[in-house]
């Protein structure tokens, strides 16, 4: 399945290559409402909130009032995780507060699933160089992906594995990358980080991996 996303920063849709460069802007918010409102999930990211630096709430609770979204970006608490679902948001995106000193913060994960159930939680791995990196992906942590999502697998119904090296790049994913991790978990897993191609989305359809996509459709690279 492909999801669509919509990236958040000053108010504004933006698309960034590798979390750092803005490459495209828009404020025509309609216009992406109406082309993403057939599509049965759609990813919002609050950037500002994601890098500590602000906050696009009131754009957001707007945005899940006419799409059906998961929402992500400076979720890091249970109180934070529960205004995002109070929104509007079908499902939240929870990344950097799942990592505790240099851990993974299995305690934290259960307690959002006993407060939410699995079902409405998307666990966050997003990597570097084969590393998962937190806080608006600018920390580097020790922990591999498939560690981190045999801890958390008992907690979350959803992984989101954005592999940050290619993202917003439009030069495809490492699909064995993503293949490797879909044998290692039963859970739902969708992946994101440079999709740029129908041959792509539907190569993962057949590993049993969702899509993110947001540069490629932005640009116009891909129709849909």
């Amino acid at each position: 399945m492909l999801i669509p996303s919509i990236d958040l920063m000053g108010g504004k849709i933006v698309q960034l290559v590798q979390g750092e460069t803005k490459a495209l802007e828009f404020d025509d918010f309609a216009t992406w409402v109406e082309r993403f409102s057939r599509y049965p999930l759609v990813q919002l990211v609050d950037l500002d909130a994601a890098m500590g630096t602000g906050s696009n709430r009131q754009l957001i609770a707007e945005f899940c009032r006419k799409l059906a979204c998961q929402v992500g970006g400076g979720i890091r608490s249970a109180v934070e995780a529960g205004k995002m679902l109070d929104c509007g948001a079908k499902k939240v995106i929870v990344g950097s507060a799942l990592i505790k000193d240099g851990a993974v913060d299995a305690v934290f994960a259960k307690d959002l699933s006993d407060q939410f159930g699995n079902e409405r939680l998307v666990f966050a791995i997003d990597t570097r160089r084969g590393r998962v990196a937190i806080h608006g992906w600018k920390t580097l942590t020790d922990i591999v992906p498939a560690d981190m999502m045999l801890q958390l697998e008992p907690f979350c119904w959803t992984f989101l594995y954005t592999h940050i090296d290619t993202e917003g790049l439009m030069q495809g994913i490492r699909l064995e990358t993503v293949r490797q991790l879909r044998q290692m978990t039963s859970r739902r897993l969708i992946a994101a980080g440079g999709i740029s191609s129908i041959a792509e989305i539907d190569e993962l359809d057949r590993m049993g991996v969702d899509a993110v996509v947001g540069m490629a459709i932005y640009s116009g690279l891909l129709q849909v």
